[in-house]
């Protein structure tokens, strides 16, 4: 793959984006030719009639029938939809990494809403096969299961598949909802991302994106902090208005459809899709808010110790240590340490790393339009998952780097399920990530020669874990006090507002201070807009990981094999069959505490260090 050097990180800036530029060395983009050559190549409308001949086909051939069909035709009815789903999902894979390289460009705007909308037109027809497929009785479906064994392979997704069947509306209103979903959901989702991608923040006369402010707030320097917030808190301020009404729209949509639906609650279309039972969310939830007094409270007043101040401010939150002169990490470093700890774990790791970094499937510069944050996609089966990063050197960048890395071996591994058992809950998707992040930093701290040293990798990490666990339960508890306060009527900017900073005030504790318009922070998180009640599964992940690495630490002999089975499996399995060779039970209320218990038992550390 050619690599190409980030020329700049925003018109004004040149000459710096040059210098570090050359500290951290040239940066991957996506090679998306595997997917297809161009925008125009001759084998995207080819591939467009046979989605919309496939899609006719299988209408043709299984509408108001699949109660009479064999074993074996259903299961022939299921390889046909696989292949139907590989396609669109190649389409749709291709036109959304390339408006995400830059979501300014109207050009790829229009790409991917065209393509968009064709898929979702020629996918009607196939939205029958869940309404009538659930319409068959269980004595039926079991018997279709024991007379073949390549159908069986399939039963998760049907558990999960008629899991939906108390929900469901008659065909007419699916089909619409369908269709509908490009101007609804999708075209509010595609205004925020763009909204969001062209915001320009005025710091010290140049004009920056939002990735590159939220890097401000990590600066050693803490004037450059503070002028970084309120930059942020002034130019979302000023769009607060167009992400409250976002927002609010967003949430009454989904609370007429889970009406409709008879959802129980806002959350139940989530906790459904990722196939975990509420009392396990509200076990890890629990156990999460009980821990803030001994885990962020604590830190922070650590921190705060630490930084000399009486109080912190938002722009504190991730300061840097004193006397922590953060060098930059070149990308090469960068890629030398994670490719060490995941081989260092397994060497299996190896190849499942390399072509990363080799064939054009990471795209890290920092440049005008890109998405903001970090993703792995996983594509399509077929091919393979493209990562996204913003990397500018920091530790912090390292970490993403190894977390989405663990996304894209999971998905490589899942990808022998298929297109339909490869699609890991989001409750388990966040495993392989945070366990990444783990073996990276275990690497990173056993290389550490001073006991400052130590404290800053530790506190650092004390911090992500913060970031993961603490933060994310707080948006979780955010989004449920919204939604249901959206239901009383439209909520106002103020009103939003006010409830973030109650939930910060709670989960950070009584060390911060609150600088007029951080009420208005919750706006840049997209995870409220494309994935409401998400940001639990990464709470998950964490504790998940957590309970695996005790287990890897204490000598489990089958650990990695077991490890690799379960990234293999996909979505086949429930989580709590694939935590079986483990020993573990996320349904067990202690299973959170103990992984909340390594959070306080680094925190114990850091205040020792102190004595």
């Amino acid at each position: 793959m050619k690599l190409k050097t980030v020329i700049a990180y925003s018109s004004n800036t040149l000459n710096k984006a040059q210098s570090v530029s050359n500290e951290i060395g040239d940066l991957p983009e996506w090679d998306l030719s595997d997917l297809y050559t161009s925008p125009t190549a001759t084998e995207i409308n080819k591939d467009l009639s046979d989605v919309e001949k496939l899609c006719g086909a299988f209408a043709l051939k299984y509408e108001n029938k699949l109660t009479t069909i064999s074993a074996s035709g259903m299961l022939r009815c299921l390889q046909d939809q696989e292949k139907i789903n590989g396609l669109m999902g190649r389409l749709m894979s291709f036109a959304s990494l390339r408006y995400y390289q830059m979501t300014t460009d109207t050009t790829r705007a229009k790409f991917l809403s065209d393509i968009q909308d064709k898929i979702t037109e020629f996918s009607s027809r196939l939205v029958f096969f869940t309404l009538e497929f659930n319409s068959l009785k269980d004595s039926h479906l079991t018997r279709m299961l024991n007379q073949n064994s390549d159908l069986a392979r399939y039963k998760t997704a049907f558990v999960r598949m008629r899991a939906m069947k108390p929900y469901q509306l008659n065909d007419d209103l699916e089909n619409f909802l369908h269709q509908q979903s490009v101007v609804g959901a999708a075209a509010w989702n595609k205004l925020f991302d763009e909204t969001i991608s062209a915001l320009k923040f005025d710091f010290n006369n140049e004009e920056l994106s939002l990735e590159e402010i939220l890097h401000k707030l990590n600066d050693n320097n803490r004037d450059i902090r503070k002028e970084a917030a309120e930059s942020l808190s002034f130019v979302l301020n000023k769009n607060i208005n167009l992400f409250s009404r976002i927002t609010n729209t967003l949430i009454k949509e989904k609370s007429i459809e889970d009406k409709w639906r008879k959802f129980p609650t806002p959350q139940s279309s989530r906790h459904l899709a990722n196939d975990v039972e509420p009392e396990v969310v509200d076990a890890l939830r629990n156990a999460v808010v009980n821990s803030y007094s001994n885990t962020s409270h604590r830190y922070y007043k650590l921190k705060a110790k630490w930084l000399n101040l009486k109080k912190l401010q938002i722009w504190d939150r991730n300061a840097p240590l004193p006397n922590n002169e953060e060098k930059l990490i070149s990308w090469a470093e960068a890629q030398d340490i994670v490719t060490s700890a995941y081989t260092s774990f397994d060497i299996r790791m190896e190849k499942l790393i390399q072509p990363f970094f080799d064939k054009g499937w990471i795209d890290a510069t920092v440049k005008p339009g890109k998405s903001p944050g970090a993703f792995s996609h996983p594509t399509v089966t077929k091919v393979h998952p493209f990562i996204l990063l913003n990397y500018q050197g920091k530790q912090r960048d390292v970490m993403t780097l190894a977390h989405e890395l663990g996304h894209g071996i999971h998905q490589s591994l899942s990808s022998s399920q298929g297109e339909i058992l490869s699609g890991t809950p989001l409750t388990l998707a966040e495993t392989a990530s945070v366990f990444g992040e783990m073996l990276t930093f275990q690497t990173m701290l056993a290389d550490t020669r001073t006991e400052l040293e130590r404290k800053h990798m530790l506190a650092s990490k004390v911090e992500d874990m913060i970031n993961t666990v603490i933060r994310q339960i707080s948006f979780y508890d955010f989004e449920c006090r919204i939604h249901e306060r959206r239901q009383s009527g439209e909520l106002t900017p103020t009103e939003i507002g006010k409830i973030w900073l109650d939930i910060s005030r709670e989960s950070l504790g009584p060390s911060f201070e609150y600088m007029k318009g951080y009420e208005n922070f919750w706006a840049y998180v997209p995870h409220f807009i494309h994935s409401p009640f998400y940001v639990y599964a990464y709470a998950f992940g964490d504790g998940l990981v957590n309970a695996l690495y005790s287990v890897y630490k204490a000598g489990n002999i089958e650990f990695k094999n077991n490890y690799f089975r379960l990234l293999s499996s996909g979505g086949s399995k429930h989580h709590s069959e694939l935590l079986k060779p483990f020993q573990l039970n996320a349904s067990d209320p202690k299973f959170w505490s103990n992984g909340l218990n390594l959070i306080s038992a680094m925190i114990d550390e850091l205040e020792s260090l102190e004595t």
